[in-house]
């Protein structure tokens, strides 16, 4: 294997492994070892520098042979189409989200479901996982593909693991929360999402799929084609 894939691999699994430890087996005595501010200050510098680690290496790692063509026309409509369920999952997961660690999350889990989370009560993750699946199908190149798997799994495993936290710290408050939302997404939940996060979310699309441009230096979304 090639090194610098290798060194991706490790950057990776120490971003995703990294996060779950902390957030979850050892989140109980970290705390109590350094507080709540403590364990949110040692959380951020090993999730940025992870992250940093594992973005440099990305850089760093040889592009290698696709597994597909994933420039040909068909796979670039579909992930456009993909980006934009996610922009609109992103936007409305900062709206009124009891998962957030933000006061009032307990009466906010008491409330119905509204917005995208008719959809699926983990908005966040499930765009993350939008968002890997998008880049994966016009770049399955061996480093995009190790990448995104990474995103992909601290998404769906972490949305996982916590709800399980979530069903400790707030007990009977998120447990009617789960009861009346779900967290596989409900396509029908997107009729009852608001007009918010939509226009929101196409907003998002439009000024992310621009900045593509700018910051990668690929046309993506619609500019691809008009551009």
């Amino acid at each position: 294997m090639d090194p610098s894939l290798t060194r991706l691999i490790a950057a990776s699994l120490t971003f995703v492994g990294t996060h779950f430890v902390l957030s979850h087996p050892l989140r109980g005595a970290v705390v109590k070892a350094a507080g709540a501010k403590g364990f949110m200050a040692i959380y951020s510098l090993v999730a940025l520098g992870s992250f940093a680690w594992m973005v440099l290496a990305f850089r760093a790692a040889d592009s290698g042979m696709p597994a597909w063509n994933g420039q040909a026309d068909a796979a670039w409509i579909l992930a456009t189409l993909i980006m934009i369920p996610a922009s609109i999952l992103l936007v409305g997961s900062f709206m009124g989200n009891p998962a957030l660690p933000a006061p009032g999350a307990a009466d906010l889990a008491r409330q119905g479901p509204h917005g995208v989370f008719h959809i699926t009560r983990h908005p966040m993750m499930w765009s993350f996982t939008l968002w890997s699946a998008a880049h994966l199908l016009v770049s399955p190149t061996p480093r995009v593909i190790v990448l995104t798997l990474a995103i992909a799994v601290l998404a769906l495993v972490g949305a996982h693991l916590q709800d399980r936290k979530k069903e400790v710290l707030m007990g009977a408050d998120w447990q009617a929360w789960e009861a009346k939302t779900s967290y596989w997404p409900r396509p029908a939940g997107a009729l009852k999402a608001g007009w918010t996060p939509r226009l929101g979310g196409l907003a998002l699309w439009l000024v992310a799929t621009w900045a593509h441009i700018w910051t990668i230096g690929i046309p993506a979304g619609i500019w691809r084609w008009i551009g």
